[in-house]
């Protein structure tokens, strides 16, 4: 009772965690919770926690993810909360059911969604909402999601799409899900190493598969495909001729910070990749990494070391996310801590940090 009179944000935390105490020891002991108490529990859950501080909200969501006992109500309205709070309620709850987290989907943010996208083993209900809602980047998140209950029906639309968005066409590509007929579409739009890997996996006649390409490339020289249809990568030679494009710019001068945001804008990220490894003089390995961790703040010290600006940022990291499945992760704190990469040292003293810190990744 002293604890619910105080004010202070410690003694709310202390009473917070006391109550989910006494509510797992009544778990323990098997006994069913009269309803009168449930009820009960859940107000005051739902009070507390709508007037705590975000830090309490944050170690409160951890606790409570994998708690099968917790209120539906107080679940779903933490699944709203700001990501960093909402990650380990999407990630785990048993409470949230199949209508709640494709309520989320119409609710909530592009990272929320991208979360819910990335739930383990994700019900079939939910992955149909999510294809039929034809977000990109929550698309990537799901064909990342080898856990997820993706039907044949709904593999071969995402192959489809992978047409358009060719961000994926790798994860569909390594999918566990993958059917040899569907790779056989998907080899027509991937480059060399993704091809190899299909071929070995699937045995594809290598003969036959360089006669579809050779013909699917003709058709596009010729203007038959699609307007809509994202070209067919030019397999072995896309890479080498990004990377001798890059090389040449940088000869002439022309590669500056800028240009790396014009490539996104075109939906480029390797380009991108490439373009910032060689204005940091870092590894193409090194900017990978940073962009597939839950590190924003690493991108932002590869960005601080060549010379962007620290208002250009968010605008890189959005588009980043949106071509990359949703990472590198952090969400909006993750933004937060990414503003500390662009404080007052050296670009060089950024590029060291970067090395340092992606090392450790």
């Amino acid at each position: 009772m002293k604890l619910a009179r105080s004010r202070e944000a410690g003694d709310r935390e202390r009473l917070l965690t006391g109550i989910i105490d006494l509510c797992e020891a009544g778990q323990a002991s098997g006994e069913p919770t009269h309803p009168d108490i449930q009820a009960l529990l859940n107000s005051i859950f739902m009070t507390l926690v709508v007037e705590a501080e975000r830090d309490i909200r944050h170690r409160l969501s951890e606790r409570l993810a994998d708690a099968d006992w917790a209120p539906s109500a107080l679940i779903n309205i933490m699944a709203l909360d700001e990501i960093d709070i909402a990650r380990p309620i999407i990630a785990r709850s048993p409470v949230l059911q199949d209508h709640d987290l494709i309520r989320l989907l119409v609710q909530a943010t592009l990272e929320h969604q991208i979360e819910i996208a990335r739930r383990p083993r994700l019900p079939g209900a939910v992955v149909e909402a999510i294809i039929s809602r034809d977000e990109p980047a929550v698309l990537t998140a799901l064909a990342s999601n080898e856990t997820a209950e993706i039907s044949p029906d709904a593999m071969g639309r995402l192959v489809g799409r992978s047409r358009q968005v060719v961000a994926l066409r790798s994860p569909l590509a390594r999918h566990p899900k993958l059917s040899s007929d569907l790779a056989e579409q998907l080899y027509l739009l991937v480059g060399r190493a993704l091809r190899d890997a299909l071929a070995s996996r699937f045995h594809l006649d290598p003969a036959k598969m360089q006669a579809a390409v050779n013909d699917a490339l003709r058709a596009a020289h010729r203007g038959e495909n699609d307007d809509d249809v994202a070209p067919v990568e030019q397999d072995e030679d896309r890479e080498e001729m990004e990377r001798s494009l890059i090389e040449k710019l940088d000869s002439a001068g022309q590669l500056r910070p800028g240009y790396l945001l014009r490539v996104l804008r075109e939906g480029r990220l390797q380009l991108f990749v490439m373009a910032l490894a060689r204005l940091g003089k870092f590894e193409s390995a090194q900017i990978r990494r940073a962009i597939d961790s839950g590190r924003p703040e690493l991108l932002a010290l590869a960005c601080s070391a060549v010379g962007i600006d620290r208002s250009v940022f968010p605008t890189i990291l959005e588009h980043v996310r949106q071509l990359n499945g949703g990472r590198p992760g952090g969400g909006d704190e993750g933004v937060r801590r990414a503003a500390s990469a662009f404080g007052p040292f050296t670009p060089d003293i950024a590029g060291m940090a970067f090395r340092q810190a992606v090392g450790q990744v």
